[in-house]
């Protein structure tokens, strides 16, 4: 079975290929990874495209720290809805909790672990990646994802007390570039990536979190998100979730975000027994419930979020949907927590509106 990947984590290589002197449009295109694929948050490609795509580059160009290189030229932003649970989580060892439950959603041939340190020293624990990309030799893959890890960690508690750093892989790049990178110790040729640091790192506090957004990322990942070969429904449904928080979700918009073609999506969608009309219902519905029962969100905004005109339409489609008016859906939820309080007040940030 191929395994597939987001596209989105190659943003900036293009730029990156062209500042070294090189075409990265074309070179990204050679291995079947178009820009707009790259734009997505949703497109999904081979992961040994990827992996060619790194490798090539760096020989290329001569290039040999080229993966260490893009990460510097990223943040979580390439993560999509992940990134958005893993820097918005309260403490470090919620947001490495986050991206072991769901870090197949942007590669089905990665997993993130914590491990005991391989060294045995007390009060260090270690942070095991493994990429599939480590036992195809692709080695500036394996250096891009160590390189988006640390970079993360670091812009979002400061120096996090890193020992050293294994790679499964000889060193591509000088010895001295990867100390100057990860600030620390580099292995090579270890069996796998791991990261050492002080197990205490766990419960330092994530900076400039806000939990609203947590939250609504967090849900839609648990309640949406398809493994990377799911059905087109799956992943319709999906891009609809994250185009509530980011822009219009119309068919026009998912189609962009899914980089694929209207008559390619609705086909798909009709060959499993359904359409974009009812997927893009479903999604409101259950929004619309979610924002009524769990937020404290004016009504107008409530409308304005799942796509709707008119104030007067919430009310209408709540009313098929549940049976009651949006009003009385509220004060029922309410009532069940046995609270008037604010709940997740924070408005929720939403692009171009």
């Amino acid at each position: 079975m191929t395994i597939m990947a987001r596209a989105a984590s190659l943003r900036g290589c293009r730029e990156l290929i062209d500042e070294l002197g090189g075409d990265g449009a074309a070179l990204l295109l050679r291995f079947g990874i178009s820009l707009e694929a790259v734009a997505s948050d949703d497109a999904l490609v081979p992961a040994e495209s990827l992996g060619w795509a790194l490798e090539s580059a760096a020989v290329e160009l001569a290039c040999p720290d080229l993966g260490l290189r893009l990460a510097d030229h990223q943040d979580a932003g390439i993560l999509g809805l992940l990134g958005a649970v893993v820097t918005n989580a309260a403490t470090v060892g919620e947001a490495i909790s986050c991206a072991t439950r769901f870090i197949s959603v942007q590669h089905a041939g990665i997993s993130i672990r914590l491990v005991p340190d391989p060294h045995g020293q007390s009060g260090i624990i270690a942070l095991n990646y493994r990429d599939i990309a480590e036992a195809g030799g692709f080695s500036q893959g394996v250096d891009h994802a160590a390189g988006i890890i640390h970079r993360n960690l670091f812009r979002e508690v400061g120096d996090y007390g890193l020992r050293t750093v294994h790679l499964p892989h000889p060193p591509r790049a000088p010895v001295a570039r990867y100390a100057e990178f990860f600030g620390a110790e580099v292995r090579f040729d270890m069996p796998t990536t791991v990261f050492r640091f002080p197990a205490e790192l766990l419960s330092r506090p994530m900076a400039g979190r806000n939990p609203m957004l947590y939250k609504l990322a967090l849900d839609f990942l648990e309640r949406n998100h398809p493994e990377p070969d799911a059905g087109m429904t799956a992943r319709v449904r999906l891009a609809i979730d994250r185009a509530f928080l980011e822009s219009k979700a119309d068919i026009d918009t998912v189609a962009r975000m899914l980089a694929i073609h209207e008559r390619t999506l609705q086909r798909a969608l009709a060959a499993e027994g359904t359409t974009f009309t009812a997927v893009l219902d479903a999604a409101r519905r259950d929004a619309a419930r979610r924002l009524l029962c769990e937020t404290d969100l004016p009504m107008s905004r409530i409308t304005t979020l799942i796509g709707l005109r008119e104030q007067s339409a919430l009310t209408r489609v709540v009313r098929r949907w549940y049976g009651t008016t949006p009003q009385r859906m509220r004060m029922a939820a309410r009532a069940q927590r046995g609270d008037r309080g604010t709940f997740l007040q924070d408005s929720v940030r939403v692009s171009g509106r």
